[in-house]
C-alpha cells in the first residue's frame, strides 16, 4: 500500500490570482507557486490579497520548497509573506528567479531562502518528490510545466500555458514529452490552467500581434508612439523594439518595473537590444516625434503609474502632446475597466490617438483556449483531472470540456479554495474545505484577516463618520458638560456645524431622562443609546448612513 498524498489549494481556484497549492506527503510539503491577488475597489487600503497561510502555519516544519512556475505576480507575489512562516528554497527558471529576487530584495528577505535555477528538461529531487520541468509558452519568458512524481503517481501541472506554434523566442510547449509521460509512467492527475476554458478555438500567436503592431507603426510614421504593455511581457517588448528600430526610432522606457525587467531580460540574453537603440526617458523631447517610441507600464490605469500621471498632465518625464499615438498592447484585467476608461478618456482629451485590441490585434492572451486545452488533455491522457487557475465559471467550463473529450465524469474533481484532493491507491477523493481558503490582506508589513475592516473603510469612504462624545457621572447619573459632536465626510463643514449642534441638543435632552430612569450604567448601554439617537437624527436629516462612533466616558 503506497503512502497517501494530498494537494491542498490555498488560493487560485475561484479567482485569477493568489495561486498556491500544497502537495503533501506524510512528512513533507512542496508548494506549487505562491502568488498574490490584486485587491479590487471593495478592499480600500489593501496592497495585495494572499493565499490562506493558516494551513501552512500549522505545518511550517514540513515545508521543503516552492516551485515558482513563472514570474507573474499571481504566482510569486506572496513568497515574501510565506517566508515569514518558514524558510525554504525556491525553484524556477533563471528569469523567474530574477523576478523573485527583485521582490525579495525589496522586502530585505533574500537571506531567508536559496534560489535554485532550473533548466528546461531538468530532473531533480525536492525532498522525496522527483520533479521534471518542461518548457511552456506563456506571456512571460521561461515558464515551466512541472511533472511531480509522488508515491501516488505522477502529478502534471500545466502552469499558465498556450500552444503558440510560432513563439517569438522559438521556445515551444513540450507536448512530445507530455505524450511520452502519458505512456510511461502515465499521468495520475492533471492540474491545468482554466483561464480561457470558455473561449472557443485557439489563441492567436504572439508573432501575429507583432504583425498588428507593425501595421500601426507604418500608419503613424510621422507621430510619436507610446506603447503600453505589462513589464513582464518581454516577447511583446522585443517586438516593439524591433519594429521601432526598423523605423529609425529610439526606444525609451517609462516606469520602474519596465526598466528593471528589461535590464534583467537583457542580462540573461532573453531580450536583444543594442545600447545605441535606447535613450533615457529624460531625453525624449530632444528628438523629433517620429524618432521616438516610449514603452510604458500603466496599461491598467494604476493611479500612481507614470502613464496615468502623464494623462493628468502631472507626469515627470512624459508630456502627452496632440497627435501622440498611444497603443494599448494589453487587455483590461477584470475589475479595472473604470480606471482604464478614465485613463483613455484623459489621453484623448489631451489630443492623443488611442488604439487598443478592439481595433487591431495589439494583444493576445498567454492562456490557451478550448482547442489548446483539448490538445493538452489528449496528449496527457490523465486518469484524474482537477481544473485550476480561474474563476468558478472557468473551472466549470474546463470540467465540461474534459468530460466532452472522454474523461470519466467521476474522475473530474471540481475544487475551490480551501479544498483538498486526497490521492490513495483506491482513487482520488475531494475533501471539501480542509482549510478556510480565506482572503488574507497585506498592508505593508502588516497582515490582516478581518474582512470587516474593509466594510468600515467603504462606509467611511462613501458616507463619512459622525463622532458623538459624552461624559457621565456614575454616582449622580448626570451628564458632565454638554455632548460634543463632530463629523468628517458627512456634510460640508459649514453645513455640518448647524446639524452637529442640533444632534448635541437632542443628545442632551434625551440622555437626561434616560440616565434618571436607568438603574445600571455601562459603556455598552450608553454607547448604544448615543448611537441610536445620533444615527436616527443623521438619517432623518440627510437619508444617509455614515459611521456613528460613540465615545463614552464614565466617571465615578
Amino acid at each position: 500500500m503506497s503512502e497517501t498524498v494530498s494537494i491542498t489549494f490555498l488560493g487560485g481556484l475561484g479567482d485569477i490570482g493568489r495561486n498556491c497549492a500544497a502537495i503533501e506527503s506524510q512528512n513533507q510539503i512542496l508548494l506549487l507557486d505562491c502568488g498574490q491577488l490584486f485587491p479590487d475597489e471593495m478592499m480600500p487600503g489593501a496592497q495585495s490579497v494572499l493565499p490562506d497561510f493558516g494551513y501552512l502555519e500549522e505545518r511550517s516544519e514540513k515545508i521543503i520548497g516552492c516551485i515558482a512556475t513563472h514570474g507573474h505576480e499571481d504566482h510569486i507575489g506572496a513568497l515574501r509573506y510565506a517566508l515569514n512562516i518558514s524558510e525554504f528554497p525556491i525553484y524556477g527558471s533563471e528569469f523567474t528567479l530574477g523576478m523573485v529576487r527583485h521582490r525579495l530584495a525589496e522586502a530585505d528577505m533574500l537571506d531567508k531562502t536559496d534560489l535554485i535555477k532550473i533548466a528546461d528538461g531538468q530532473k531533480i529531487n525536492i525532498g522525496d518528490f522527483q520533479c521534471e520541468f518542461l518548457p511552456v509558452t506563456h506571456s512571460t519568458p521561461k515558464g515551466l510545466i512541472s511533472a511531480i512524481h509522488t508515491p501516488q503517481g505522477l502529478i502534471l501541472h500545466s502552469s499558465d500555458f498556450k500552444l503558440d506554434r510560432d513563439p517569438v523566442d522559438g521556445r515551444l510547449t513540450d507536448m512530445d514529452r507530455i505524450t511520452i509521460l502519458s505512456k510511461d509512467p502515465g499521468i495520475r492527475l492533471l492540474l491545468c490552467d482554466s483561464t480561457n476554458a470558455e473561449l472557443s478555438g485557439a489563441s492567436i500567436s504572439e508573432s501575429e500581434v507583432g504583425n498588428g503592431l507593425e501595421e500601426i507603426f507604418r500608419k503613424f510614421q510621422k507621430e510619436r508612439i507610446i506603447a503600453t504593455c505589462f513589464s513582464s511581457h518581454i516577447h511583446r517588448i522585443q517586438q516593439i523594439i524591433d519594429i521601432s528600430k526598423e523605423q529609425g526610432r529610439k526606444v525609451a522606457t517609462l516606469g520602474f518595473s519596465m526598466e528593471r525587467n528589461i535590464s534583467l531580460a537583457r542580462s540573461l540574453g532573453i531580450l536583444s537590444v543594442a545600447e545605441d537603440d535606447l535613450v533615457d526617458i529624460s531625453e525624449i523631447e530632444t528628438y523629433p516625434k517620429n524618432q521616438i517610441c516610449v514603452i510604458s507600464t500603466g496599461s491598467q490605469g494604476e493611479p500612481r503609474s507614470s502613464l496615468n500621471l502623464s494623462a493628468q498632465n502631472s507626469g515627470k518625464w512624459l508630456r502627452i502632446d496632440e497627435n501622440d499615438v498611444i497603443i494599448f498592447s494589453s487587455r483590461t484585467i477584470p475589475g479595472n475597466e473604470k480606471r482604464v476608461g478614465r485613463l483613455v478618456n484623459n489621453l484623448i482629451s489631451l489630443g492623443a490617438e488611442v488604439i487598443n485590441d478592439e481595433q487591431l490585434n495589439t494583444h493576445t492572451s498567454g492562456h490557451g483556449q478550448r482547442e489548446e486545452l483539448r490538445e493538452l488533455h489528449q496528449a496527457a491522457k490523465p486518469e484524474w483531472f482537477v481544473p485550476v487557475h480561474g474563476e468558478l465559471r472557468h473551472l466549470v467550463a474546463h470540467r465540461k470540456l474534459a468530460m466532452e473529450i472522454g474523461t470519466n465524469s467521476e474522475n473530474v474533481l471540481l475544487a475551490t479554495d480551501g479544498d483538498q484532493v486526497i490521492m490513495e491507491d483506491s482513487g482520488l477523493t475531494l475533501n471539501e474545505k480542509k482549510c478556510e481558503g480565506r482572503y488574507i490582506f497585506s498592508q505593508g508589513s502588516i497582515v490582516e484577516t478581518n474582512h470587516d475592516l474593509f466594510k468600515d473603510r467603504n462606509i467611511l469612504g462613501k458616507e463619512g463618520c459622525v463622532i458623538a462624545k459624552i461624559s457621565i457621572s456614575k454616582k449622580d447619573k448626570t451628564l458632565l458638560g454638554t455632548p460634543s459632536v463632530i463629523s468628517k465626510g458627512w456634510l460640508s463643514a459649514d453645513v455640518a456645524e448647524l446639524y452637529e449642534q442640533k444632534i448635541e441638543d437632542r443628545l442632551s435632552s434625551e440622555l437626561k431622562s434616560f440616565l434618571a430612569n436607568k438603574r445600571e450604567l455601562t459603556q455598552d448601554v450608553l454607547a448604544q443609546k448615543v448611537r441610536r439617537v445620533t444615527g436616527t437624527m443623521v438619517n432623518d436629516y440627510t437619508k444617509r448612513r455614515p459611521m456613528i462612533i460613540p465615545m463614552v466616558e464614565i466617571f465615578s
